[in-house]
């Protein structure tokens, strides 16, 4: 009986008082020359329907609570699945465009997976203009992390136009090897674990301790750590209702990369200097722009981009605050300030160690979450305002069974306190940006994305990029 990990544990309890905690990825794709488009789509529905492949292990997993498991939280494996239940077609007015995609994505985005089965859906949309078509995946957060996500989805891509009767994203990349946390485990097994926790236990205590200690320093020297409680209140901290609004776009990784060399920094620094930049001129047209900056909340993976032989389940990331710079008015100097603020949670996650930094963060985190669900106001300020994540996807152009994928866009989750979730995904020569937000806190989140393409004109401006 294998018990869920105990981060994984609290997301699937805490799921039970607020949000849905589930991860997506949607990707736009054309059909190849020649195919009868309305027929393309049929046939690839039909193959996922009926495909022999075996299914991706991290896609069989199903949590289970009761009373055999002493009301602990374990993995169940499902030995057969019903692709009909996982695998849904939904097809928009012919020649929508993606306004009409985002608005049923955001529907399928608010609607919870069902715990009775393994926690993911996906859906072949087709009627967009072009003939082209989109798959919209989502998984459970605790299956899988959006970098491991990504991967999954790259694996079942091809960089052949030409391939053919590829199996479906689902399916597994190679055959299942057991690794040993999910074969039978023994007394002597369990003994071993044990005593590996405690001596484990000892270490990071330390580790915390040091994390603590350089936040501490940190916030008390420079203004690119953020403290606990630090963050402004804004109308992004508040209770969730159930409705979501997405909207996405593209940049050109080109640009990106431009700015981040002739500025000296990360191309991470700048997509979140972008997003920055973004929050700064919308709350500022709402006249709710505080004058203390806003804190950015911002996973950093352990998993090296091609841990492809590694275990890649659950999730494997750290976590550490970013001041966003959103009271500095040059876009340089907010670009400087989240690049030393970035390097510094890097060097924190790498030294400590992710379980760490996730501790250290806790006592933080957990106030922002609940405070919005308390039936008064809390006094407590938020310790961010927003996550911002940026997550790999394919380098180079990809298709499926000849369709070519031209866009990818993340689609993450809001939870209470965090009413707005940011994601990047790197894709051949683009940048996806998907924007979710809670409708009844961000109604016009189209807004954001002339607002996007403004801020990076506007470094590119102030780094003296042409």
């Amino acid at each position: 009986m294998e018990t869920l990990d105990p981060i994984d544990a609290l997301m699937l309890t805490g799921e039970l008082l607020s949000s849905p905690m589930h991860v997506a990825v949607m990707l736009i794709m054309s059909p190849p020359k020649g195919a009868k488009r309305a027929k393309f789509v049929d046939e690839l529905y039909e193959q996922s329907l009926t495909s022999s492949d075996p299914v991706d292990p991290r896609l069989r997993r199903r949590p289970h609570r009761g009373v055999d498991t002493g009301g602990l939280w374990v993995w169940r494996e499902e030995a057969e699945l019903d692709p009909r239940h996982h695998v849904q077609r939904r097809t928009l007015p012919r020649g929508s465009g993606t306004a009409a995609l985002w608005e049923l994505v955001s529907e399928l985005h608010a609607e919870r997976l069902d715990r009775s089965a393994p926690l993911w859906m996906a859906y072949l949309i087709d009627g967009l203009a072009g003939g082209r078509f989109a798959l919209y995946i989502k998984v459970h957060h605790i299956l899988i992390d959006g970098v491991a996500g990504l991967q999954m989805i790259g694996d079942s891509l091809s960089d052949d136009p030409d391939r053919r009767s590829m199996p479906p994203f689902y399916a597994a990349s190679a055959p299942a090897d057991p690794s040993p946390q999910h074969r039978r485990r023994g007394p002597l097994s369990a003994m071993r674990e044990v005593a590996n926790a405690a001596t484990s236990g000892l270490s990071l205590a330390r580790h915390v301790a040091a994390a603590e200690l350089a936040n501490i320093v940190g916030s008390l020297t420079t203004p690119s750590v953020a403290p606990p409680f630090g963050a402004p209140h804004t109308r992004f901290n508040t209770k969730l209702g159930s409705r979501r609004a997405f909207a996405a776009t593209s940049l050109d990784h080109n640009r990106i990369r431009a700015i981040q060399q002739a500025a000296g920094v990360t191309g991470n620094d700048v997509v979140t200097a972008l997003v920055a930049a973004v929050l700064r001129s919308w709350l500022a047209e709402q006249d709710e722009l505080p004058h203390q900056s806003l804190v950015a909340l911002c996973p950093v993976t352990v998993r090296g981009r091609d841990a492809a032989g590694s275990d890649r389940h659950g999730n494997q990331f750290g976590l550490g605050m970013c001041p966003l710079g959103t009271s500095v008015e040059d876009p340089v100097q907010r670009l400087n300030l989240i690049h030393h603020a970035m390097a510094n949670v890097k060097h924190q996650v790498a030294a400590q160690g992710p379980g760490a930094m996730l501790l250290v963060l806790m006592p933080a985190i957990l106030p922002t979450v609940l405070s919005p669900l308390l039936p008064f106001t809390s006094w407590v300020r938020p310790s961010y305002n927003v996550p911002i994540s940026n997550v790999p996807g394919p380098r180079q152009q990809m298709y499926y069974n000849g369709a070519r994928v031209d866009e990818i866009y993340p689609v993450s989750t809001v939870y209470d306190g965090m009413a707005l979730n940011v994601t990047l995904c790197s894709y051949a020569d683009k940048i996806g940006v998907g924007y979710v937000a809670d409708r009844d806190v961000v109604a016009s989140i189209d807004d954001l994305i002339p607002l996007t393409e403004t801020a990076l004109a506007e470094l590119e401006a102030a780094v003296g990029v042409t």
